[in-house]
């Protein structure tokens, strides 16, 4: 199972309504995560040896800074430090997603569960932005917003 950051632990508050923040008496796996994210929420999976990595670090702070872009286009961000993942999450990054547990990895999956971009640098927000708003679901929401 993956570990229980502060991230985590929000997202999981934020899915089930409640603005307190309690830690499930067992944490859903990464497979599970990303099942119930399906057609809800793109997710950014950040990938490193561990959550102190430079990379890692540097990505978080990116995406920092731009909280009402991810929220507008619906993202989860999750942190995924290989050295806390449970063997089933950690076979599930290497086997279903494909990703190694080397190195430095940002992966973008979108609301069909599909696997749209993966970067083994820090991705700049305007970047993944780019990215996502070329999408033709992104584009239908942002039409049906307007409405």
């Amino acid at each position: 199972m993956l570990a229980l950051n502060p991230i985590i632990c929000g997202l999981l508050a934020l899915a089930a309504g409640s603005s307190t923040v309690t830690p499930p008496a067992v944490p859903p796996g990464l497979a599970a995560v990303l099942r119930a994210a399906r057609w809800q929420h793109r997710v950014l999976l950040i990938g490193a040896p561990t959550a102190s990595q430079a990379d890692f670090q540097h990505q978080k702070k990116l995406l920092a800074a731009e909280a009402n872009g991810l929220a507008e286009r619906d993202f989860k961000v999750i942190d995924v430090p290989y050295d806390q993942l449970t063997p089933a999450d950690r076979q599930y990054w290497t086997q279903q997603l494909g990703q190694p547990v080397t190195g430095f990895r940002v992966v973008l999956i979108g609301k069909d569960g599909g696997i749209k971009r993966t970067e083994t640098q820090p991705l700049a927000p305007v970047s993944l932005f780019g990215t996502v708003d070329k999408m033709p679901m992104r584009r239908r929401e942002m039409q049906s917003r307007k409405e």
